[in-house]
């Protein structure tokens, strides 16, 4: 059971007061006597409950209130209120506020609040942790890799797509990776235990079309680059759809099929019926701190295939790839970690990467997110790693859009 308390009060005898009762109780408070000190303890998962007054110089209570609600939606906030003052407290319960005691207030009932609020949390956060595990052992998160607000974004795609039996469209840049979301698609899918066939849209017939449908069984095709797929293929695949309702296509391309349609080159009605789910995926230009990441994951699967010793990363060698421009992708990367695991070469500087500017900016982002990678979101591990003051360890999170609770596992 979660038995942490969050007690902000500007009055240090009251501090002191709750802190005794809940010792008592055998919580654990932990105090705060302004906005300022409070807000450092108030993270995501916070394991516990926060109890403020309403009432304190600077940033009162509803500041705080207000605070906890943007970090966490579901930490329970209990104000406690002054004699006269409960219409405040109603606005407090109107804002979010968990619940609302009037001061002087008795040890029991301010017990018996916080008692409910730790349950209520702990039951959150026990949802969330399921949640995590569940997400963790499905082929999103063990296939997807990458740790940036555009990588879960297109992991939900991915599961939101699997949910549904409809066709899916997957777009993204050369060398993207459309082929291995399409596999991800199925196996999160009903028709997971179905035949997953995967066809180079290309050299597709309607005879290849057709034996395709027919293995698959119900299960999934994959046609890959479908903008290149024959003008005889595209009328056949129409009727292939309509006749085969209970197996799924998956397409993917990295051209502009809507504009592919609109100019005639490729059939209106096929795109159409392919273009029900779309799930897109973003190039590495668009989430540089996923660079670091997925290299590490590349060359660890080509040692591990060729049985070959883990090399060291450096940070050197994390700069280099960050001053790329990738434009080959995750295929790209992969071929670079191929090659660094066998020790053939070092990642080389783009001569097309951005200014200076821009690219110290996008190392630093990376050497930051890469040590909370690394320490589990631990910031105090991670600044020490970069042998930073914990302050301007914390600047520079601010500065990117960092939250080192995103890295916890």
């Amino acid at each position: 059971m979660i038995r942490k308390v969050l007690v902000v009060d500007d009055d240090r005898a009251v501090r002191e007061a709750l802190s005794q009762s809940l010792e008592l109780a055998n919580l654990q408070p932990v105090l705060a006597g302004s906005f300022i000190e409070a807000k450092d303890h108030i993270i995501a998962d916070f394991a516990g409950v926060v109890v403020s007054d309403i009432r304190m110089p600077g940033k009162d209570g509803f500041a705080l209130l207000e605070h906890a609600r943007k970090t966490d939606a579901d930490l329970p906030v209990i104000l406690l209120t002054g004699q006269g003052d409960i219409p405040m407290a109603v606005k407090g319960m109107a804002g979010g506020a968990f619940d609302f005691l009037e001061k002087p207030c008795k040890p029991a009932d301010l017990l018996a609040v916080i008692g409910k609020a730790l349950k209520t949390r702990e039951l959150v956060l026990e949802n969330r942790s399921l949640k995590r595990e569940i997400r963790r052992g499905d082929a999103a998160s063990r296939m997807l890799v990458g740790t940036s607000a555009l990588s879960e974004q297109m992991r939900e795609a991915a599961r939101r797509a699997a949910r549904s039996s409809a066709e899916v469209l997957i777009t993204g840049p050369a060398g993207a990776g459309t082929a291995k979301m399409a596999e991800v698609i199925h196996l999160m899918s009903a028709a997971a235990m179905r035949p997953f066939q995967k066809v180079p849209a290309a050299t597709a017939t309607p005879d290849i079309l057709a034996n395709c449908f027919q293995r698959a069984d119900g299960g999934s095709i994959f046609l890959d680059e479908i903008a290149s797929l024959p003008d005889a293929a595209q009328f056949a695949l129409v009727d292939l759809l309509e006749a085969n309702a209970g197996t799924r296509v998956i397409a993917g391309t990295y051209r502009d099929l809507a504009r592919e349609a609109a100019e005639g080159r490729f059939n209106t009605d096929l795109y159409y019926k392919l273009d029900v789910i779309r799930v897109r995926i973003p190039s590495l230009r668009e989430r540089p701190e996923d660079i670091p990441v997925l290299f590490r994951h590349y060359v660890a699967q080509a040692c591990e295939q060729s049985d070959l010793p883990m090399p060291d990363i450096t940070a050197d060698v994390i700069a280099r790839l960050m001053a790329e421009d990738w434009p080959g992708n995750a295929r790209a990367l992969m071929n670079a970690a191929m090659r660094f695991a066998m020790g053939l070469s070092e990642p080389q500087e783009d001569v097309t990467a951005p200014g200076l500017a821009g690219q110290m900016a996008r190392v630093e982002r990376s050497l930051l997110t890469d040590a909370l990678q690394r320490h589990h979101g631990n910031a105090t591990e991670a600044a020490a790693a970069l042998q930073l003051p914990r302050k301007t360890f914390y600047d520079k999170l601010a500065r990117h859009g960092i939250r080192p609770e995103d890295y916890r596992d």
